[in-house]
């Protein structure tokens, strides 16, 4: 996602992420970084920059994020561990953020006083072409609440196939009206905020089929009244491992394919990425509300340039679904309705 911090307006790229909630970019200096493509921000070359004090209210808001006091004086700091091992810290800061309109001519605007993380040490499987996060979850930190009424509470994004689409696609991301999912096809259902986790948009998940095979879905509760997170900045969709073991058996006993090994070691099952993969079954997501009939895509990773795996991966501890599960869907977001929709739709044109 491309946004400005400071003034003058300084570009950064980041990971738009529904699982999250901070704001942050790596900065200047920056003592233990991950390599990134782009120049790094430099706090000292914006007018509107300014750490935030310990028990601030910027601080404050960031509190379920992993904010403290900084031992070497006034400064309150953040840290923020991933749910793949990745990390950031940091300075708790305030800024003026901008984003630029749908309307190219109309220009940009600007959010004054949003809080954000300053990182000085980032390290995991952050990609060299972005430089930070941009949390959208449901927490007091993230880009939505801050944002506040000026977008209605709405926002929806429409990604492009990672493998399918066009080079230099962009994928789209809407706020305020632009961002209302209406028309033929599409499918809402309410989401509840995790009593565990503020952060988390949870669905409610009753079944997953596989071609004419039903399979009920059952997962740990993180204290809503959903059992599936939906995530934007997670790739792959996460079950439960014997909910993944009966999806498996109905997908393999129903696709006509050559079976083949994840070079990886990591998804099971596989199957070669040619002309013998001549069937896939249909796969439905049944959630609350309505059912939303995945593509191939949305259903096999590619994992090398011959190998086909299904993007589900066992884990028992969170349900997860993911961004390949939501490629070509117009994904919106309600918070005021506190519904999520889904709608069909080719990203690359819209």
């Amino acid at each position: 996602m491309n946004i400005s911090i400071g003034t003058p307006p300084f570009p950064v790229v980041a990971i738009a992420d529904t699982g999250s909630d901070i704001i942050w970019t790596q900065c200047k200096p920056c003592a233990d970084c991950y390599k990134q493509d782009a120049p790094l921000f430099d706090p000292n070359s914006s007018a509107t920059y300014r750490t935030a004090p310990c028990q601030s209210k910027p601080c404050v808001s960031l509190a379920h994020d992993g904010s403290f006091c900084s031992p070497k004086g006034d400064v309150c700091q953040y840290q923020v561990r991933y749910g793949d091992g990745s990390h950031t810290s940091g300075d708790v800061a305030v800024d003026t953020l901008t984003l630029g309109l749908t309307n190219a001519a109309a220009g940009y605007v600007a959010f004054p006083n949003i809080v954000i993380g300053c990182g000085h040490d980032s390290s995991g499987t952050f990609s060299p072409k972005a430089s930070g996060i941009i949390g959208l979850g449901g927490g007091p930190g993230s880009l939505i609440t801050q944002m506040g009424p000026s977008i209605g509470g709405k926002f929806s994004y429409c990604m492009v196939p990672y493998f399918e689409a066009p080079e230099h696609t962009s994928s789209t991301m809407n706020f305020g009206q632009n961002a209302v999912v209406s028309g033929n096809g599409v499918v809402t259902s309410p989401f509840s905020s995790s009593a565990v986790v503020p952060t988390f948009y949870m669905l409610q998940l009753d079944s997953v089929s596989v071609g004419s095979t039903n399979i009920p879905f059952k997962s740990a509760s993180l204290g809503g009244s959903g059992n599936i997170v939906i995530d934007s900045g997670t790739t792959l969709t996460l079950v439960p491992t014997d909910f993944l073991a009966q999806m498996s058996a109905a997908f393999e006993s129903q696709v006509n394919g050559t079976k083949a090994t994840d070079p990886q070691g990591l998804l099971s099952p596989c199957y070669v990425a040619d002309s013998t993969l001549k069937y896939v079954p249909p796969v439905t997501a049944h959630f609350k509300g309505g059912d939303v009939a995945l593509r191939p895509y949305n259903v096999l990773v590619p994992m090398s340039d011959t190998v086909v795996c299904l993007a589900f991966y066992g884990l028992d501890e969170i349900s997860i679904y993911g961004n390949i599960a939501q490629q070509n869907f117009l994904v919106g977001y309600d918070l005021l309705k506190q519904t999520v929709s889904f709608k069909p739709t080719d990203c690359t044109k819209n």
